[in-house]
């Protein structure tokens, strides 16, 4: 059907209606909808004008040319096919313009949902910070925060690594008397540690798995033989403020330490390693105790003998039977209140330890046995610290006696028994002093101990002993990471026997010492600070034995020999985040 006029809109209106209809869409990111969208209205108003009806108002003036004055302009004609086409071409394009916007939301919708989902994986399952009541408290720094608990896996290290000589050809070699003495000429050793840390909302507690392992000298690269010494040091669970806040349980293979002379690498009162668990809780107001029961066997036939024996039912070969097989149980309590005193305190402990072998029986030939009795051992002991909170500033005294079975420690194998074949009688005495005091430049660090044991023999021999150190480490730092170290000891060790040495023809006590001075460059990444790590330095060592202290050594060691001795090295130490070296 043909549309002869069209009079019920203007001509100027309707295509602008039409335009603004399209006008009306929403704008879109698409280049090629736009462009359809503008192609279209530019072709409705062009073509639209032809088939509208004549303006309203008064005639156009006649056209100058005869015979066409009263011609009627020819009437525009519109196909309504045309028109529906139209029509529909513009609905469709609205059509298209929904769709794409409702697939650009959901687009947007989506890379938010997926955004949210990847940052929920990542994150920590409830980031809380450990509650200040549980913190370890009364620490002297060493150059780091002490482990709060993180979600996560955390990587922590110690290591040491020394190459050196005596300026003669040999290795360098630990040349000190006592049995805790400078730290300056250690053999290579390194503690890889790795942990994971959780903060399990439901139950508003922490945990820490810890495993450490080991690596001692000699490495690969010195001996050349493709193998390891190592050990595992740690494995073991911990749990924080599970059920009360400041409780902590623990279960597992642990080394069990509280504070340490750190020039002489040692802990005087507290440094137990055994297989079993612990309890522990911190009060707020500073008061805190620890109970721990582990057990462990060292490898000697004091705690454990093998024979051999015919297998069962008579079978062939010869099976390895354990006759003696005994463990150590081992158990310790801590103690301590904290008194603070501005950014400093007194930290106050008192400890103790129970030593335990139950009784057996001992092959002494083929199915001939022997009795074995139990032995039990104790320990009392205590510490006294100060600290100012400043640059790891403390002073630390302890005080540990330790008898019987407990005497020997928790490594080494009893000797030297009583009449009864028990410890009885043996006994230990230990007095100690560590510290660090740092001003601007400048620091000092010391450390000292005497040491009295006498084993469960009722007469005086070798292996009773007086022994004792005193050593000072000044420090200067030049600048922010350089600095060097002077040290010097004096070490005296007595046994309890007689003896002809030296240049002494009379039989006399054997008392031994030297004296030990050295000079250590360093640089320090970590800035100043006696605590500050990783170094990396030099070693100089210079030491002087009496005839006494040559006298302690085999015939023909160069110890033996040498009244002086040196030893020169490069070296590097670091730690960082090893839950074994934070104090609490």
């Amino acid at each position: 059907m043909m549309v002869g006029r069209i009079t019920s809109v203007p001509a100027r209106t309707r295509p602008g209606v039409w335009c603004s209809r399209v006008a009306s869409l929403p704008r879109l990111r698409s280049v090629s909808v736009s462009a359809g969208l503008i192609g279209c209205c530019i072709t409705l108003s062009t073509s639209l004008p032809a088939f509208a009806a004549p303006p309203e108002g008064p005639p156009p003036p006649p056209d100058d040319q005869p015979g066409q004055a009263d011609a009627e302009p020819p009437a525009p004609s519109l196909d309504a096919e045309q028109l529906r086409a139209m029509q529909e071409r513009i609905d469709a394009l609205e059509a298209e313009v929904e769709r794409l916007r409702a697939e650009q939301d959901a687009t947007k919708q989506q890379l938010a949902a997926d955004e949210a989902a990847a940052t929920t994986a990542t994150a920590p399952i409830e980031e809380a910070a450990e509650p200040a009541a549980t913190k370890p408290i009364a620490s002297s720094g060493d150059g780091q925060e002490a482990p709060d608990y993180a979600t996560g896996f955390h990587f922590g290290s110690y290591g040491r690594i020394v190459g050196a000589g005596d300026l003669r050809g040999r290795p360098g070699r630990n040349a000190d008397l006592v049995a805790h003495g400078s730290r300056w000429d250690e053999s290579s050793y390194a503690e890889l540690e790795l942990r994971r840390e959780d903060y399990w909302k439901e139950t508003g507690a922490y945990t820490r798995i810890v495993a450490t392992v080991a690596f001692a000298h000699p490495i690969f690269h010195y001996d050349t033989n493709f193998a390891a010494k190592l050990a595992v040091r740690n494995l073991y669970v911990e749990e924080q403020d599970l059920g009360t806040k400041g409780l902590s349980l623990w279960a597992g293979s642990r080394m069990y330490r509280g504070d340490d002379v750190y020039v002489l690498d040692w802990w005087p009162l507290d440094n137990l390693n055994t297989i079993g668990g612990g309890v522990g809780y911190q009060a707020k107001f500073g008061t805190f105790f620890k109970v721990h029961a582990g057990v462990m066997q060292p490898n000697d036939p004091y705690f454990k003998q093998l024979a051999g024996r015919s297998p069962a039912l008579d079978q062939p070969g010869l099976a390895q039977v354990a006759i003696l097989d005994r463990q150590k149980l081992v158990t310790s309590y801590k103690i301590g209140h904290v008194i603070k005193l501005g950014t400093g305190g007194v930290k106050i402990i008192g400890y103790g330890e129970t030593h335990h072998l139950r009784a057996g029986q001992r092959d002494r030939d083929y199915r001939d046995f022997e009795s074995v009795p139990d032995d039990h051992g104790y320990v009392a002991g205590g510490e006294l610290s100060l600290f100012t909170g400043k640059r790891s500033t403390h002073l630390n005294l302890w005080v540990r006696h330790a008898w019987n079975l407990a005497a020997y420690g928790d490594f080494a194998v009893p000797s030297q028994l009583a009449p009864d074949r028990t410890t009885k009688g043996a006994r230990e005495l230990v007095v100690a002093l560590g510290g660090n005091w740092e001003y601007e430049f400048f620091g000092l660090m010391m450390g000292s101990y005497f040491r009295r044991f006498r084993n469960a023999s009722p007469d005086l021999d070798y292996w009773d002993l007086n022994e004792g150190i005193i050593l000072l480490r000044p420090q200067f730092w030049f600048g922010k990471w350089a600095g060097a170290a002077l040290e010097a000891s004096y070490q005296f060790q007595q046994r309890g026997v007689l003896a002809q040495y030296g240049d002494v023809e009379q039989t006399r006590p054997i008392f031994g010492s030297l004296w030990r001075v050295g000079a250590m460059p360093f640089v320090s990444v970590a800035g100043r600070g006696a605590y500050a790590r990783p170094h990396i330095r030099l070693m100089y060592m210079a030491t002087f034995r009496d005839a006494g202290a040559r006298a302690l050594y085999p015939v023909d060691d160069v110890f033996n020999l040498r009244p002086v001795d040196h030893f020169f090295g490069l070296g590097a130490e670091w730690w960082f985040g090893s839950t074994s070296y934070f104090r609490d």
